[in-house]
Order: structure tokens, then C-alpha cells, then sequence
């Protein structure tokens, strides 16, 4: 397995997940990864559904980072483990994510859109009465919205995360139908020196192409872009790395020839 970093990990520290932070190790240095980057989800004032499940997505960090450095002393001689997480960006919220991100010493931070507009794309009410395209179009908009909104983060996560639950999921969706907002999310990325992510979790939506798609890759690294890093988003340990091998093929197809990962907010390049 040429990729060997995992960046992109949940564990119970995250609403939705219930693995131990130590199982998710463990197979880690089973599968021989030599870092891992947890990433627990911070997703403030989230719009829930069900009144039980107010806070799920609150990360108590403190708590997270005391565990962490535990499990941190304890595999110190097997593998890296670093601090990171993943911050569900609103453009409303852009003084919030910002003290949040300055408040603690993070070695990553990825910015995900998990709500559009006050709206969760996970749900079908979010593509009720519109076709996909004219939905992932809105998310897209969104995501634009966000990159003017907040700047401290390191990459934008899973940036086609929509399509993992459309009506038709990804089977009319390509690059090229939304090229126009695509090239410019990408372009801002790059002016603002920052990366994207390669989301393997796409397999277990049963999609056709990892997040995002590889039309996307190819024209991020057309316009310069370098900074890619590779997680799983595993929430248990059986899909930690999975599908890395594939990933390393989609990057080096797409013309990349490292990987990246960070440590202290500081990026380093792999070799692929």
C-alpha cells in the first residue's frame, strides 16, 4: 500500500460513531499505516431533525485531546497519531470557526460542507420537488459561499460529498456539468494556498468515483493544485485505508505524484 496516512478518522468522540479511539489504532497499525489523523467532527449549531439528537455534532475537545495524547504516550513507538478535525463550515458562523481553530494547537483541519443553506444534504427533504442537478448545483454555490466566509483549515473535505445521496446519486453527475463553479471553487482553493481532500468513503455509497470525482482531481492538479490528502473517513476500524490502493491509481492517473499529510498545521509530501 503506497498511501500510509489515514487522514481522515472518526471515533466516539464523534456523534456519529461509537469505536473506541484505541480499536481504531490498533488496526491501524495492523493494516501498517505509520500516522493517523483523527478528525472528529465539529459541526456548530447544526440543524437537527429530532430534538434527541440536539448536540450530536458538538465536539467536546478538550476531552478528545486529553484521550488523545493518552493514546499518543502509549503507541509513541508504533505509529504517529495526530490531532486534527473536521469543521462543518456556514458562512454565518465565520467568527465562531475562527476562535474555535485559533483556541487549540491543531496539526489539521478539514472543512467539510455538511449543511447547505440551513439544510443537510443527507436527508431527502434536501432534493424533494428539484431535480439532483439543480440540488448539487445549490451545494456547490454553497461551498463558494463558505471559502469567502472562513480560511483557517488546511483542506476542503470530500468536496462532491452531495452526491453520495442524491435521488440518482452519481450516475448523471460529471465534472463538466458543473464546470463553472467547480473551476472556481478550485481556483480559490489554490489562490488561498490550500489543498483538497481524496475521500475514499465513496465505496461504501457504492459510487462510481472516490470524493471527489476524478474529472475534478484532474483539473485541480491541471491548474496547479498539489496539496492532497487521503482519508477513509472511517467511523469504525473495518474501513480505515479502505480503498487507498485505488487511491494511489485515481492521483497518479490525475498526474499527482505525492500525497500530502500535516503536522502542526505544516505540510509534507510523499511520494506516491
Amino acid at each position: 500500500m503506497a498511501i500510509k496516512a489515514d487522514y481522515h478518522l472518526h471515533t466516539s468522540f464523534s456523534g456519529d460513531s461509537t469505536t473506541p479511539m484505541e480499536a481504531m489504532i490498533q488496526r491501524g497499525i495492523e493494516l501498517g499505516l505509520t500516522s493517523m489523523c483523527f478528525t472528529e467532527h465539529m459541526d456548530m449549531d447544526y440543524v437537527y431533525l429530532k430534538p434527541e439528537e440536539e448536540g450530536f455534532f458538538d465536539l467536546n475537545t478538550d476531552s478528545y485531546l486529553y484521550h488523545l495524547i493518552q493514546m499518543k504516550e502509549k503507541y509513541a513507538d508504533q505509529i504517529l497519531l495526530l490531532f486534527g478535525v473536521e469543521l462543518g463550515v456556514q458562512p454565518h458562523l465565520r467568527r465562531e470557526l475562527a476562535v474555535y481553530a485559533k483556541n487549540f494547537d491543531f496539526d489539521f483541519i478539514i472543512a467539510s460542507s455538511h449543511l447547505c443553506n440551513r439544510k443537510d444534504p443527507y436527508y431527502p427533504e434536501f432534493y424533494e420537488g428539484r431535480s439532483d442537478e439543480e440540488a448539487y448545483r445549490e451545494y456547490f454555490s454553497s461551498i463558494l459561499d463558505n471559502l469567502k466566509a472562513f480560511n483557517n483549515f488546511d483542506v476542503y473535505g470530500h468536496m462532491d460529498y452531495v452526491v453520495r445521496y442524491g435521488k440518482t446519486r452519481d450516475e448523471n453527475y460529471c465534472y463538466d456539468r458543473y464546470r463553472d463553479v467547480l473551476d472556481q471553487i478550485l481556483e480559490t482553493l489554490i489562490e488561498k494556498e490550500k489543498g483538497i481532500e481524496l475521500n475514499t468513503g465513496a465505496i461504501r455509497y457504492g459510487l462510481k468515483d472516490l470524493n471527489p470525482c476524478t474529472d475534478i482531481l484532474k483539473r485541480y492538479r491541471e491548474l496547479g493544485g498539489e496539496i492532497i490528502t487521503i482519508g477513509s473517513d472511517a467511523h469504525k476500524p473495518d474501513n480505515i485505508a479502505e480503498g487507498f490502493d485505488r487511491a494511489a491509481q485515481v492521483l497518479t492517473s490525475c498526474g499527482f505524484r505525492y500525497y500530502t499529510t500535516f503536522e502542526k498545521r505544516v505540510a509534507e509530501f510523499h511520494k506516491l
